[in-house]
């Protein structure tokens, strides 16, 4: 059985976790030209490799940012979206 590590409960089974997407922190919508916010919008980087991603603990609502190796479908490590922002910044 795959298992996921949620920030908030813990080690759970995969099934109860919904995947949301490419994390990517957001511009600010006010500030941000028309190119930046296109790119934001439109572009992804489908590579195989490690990539941090949007998943959901459904039972609680709760989300948060994994690091997973797509090609050998593991995960890394999971953060809060603060810790996550908060890792981009020092990073």
């Amino acid at each position: 059985m795959k298992l996921i590590h949620c920030p908030k409960v813990g080690t759970r089974p995969a099934s109860e976790f919904v995947y949301g997407g490419l994390w990517r922190p957001m511009p600010d919508p006010d500030s941000t030209t028309d190119m930046e916010w296109s790119h934001y919008v439109f572009h992804r980087d489908g590579a195989p490799g490690v990539q941090r991603e949007w998943w959901c603990h459904a039972p609680t609502g709760m989300w948060f940012v994994a690091e997973r190796d797509t090609m050998k479908d593991e995960f890394l490590r999971t953060m809060t979206v603060a810790e996550a922002m908060k890792d981009l910044a020092h990073g």
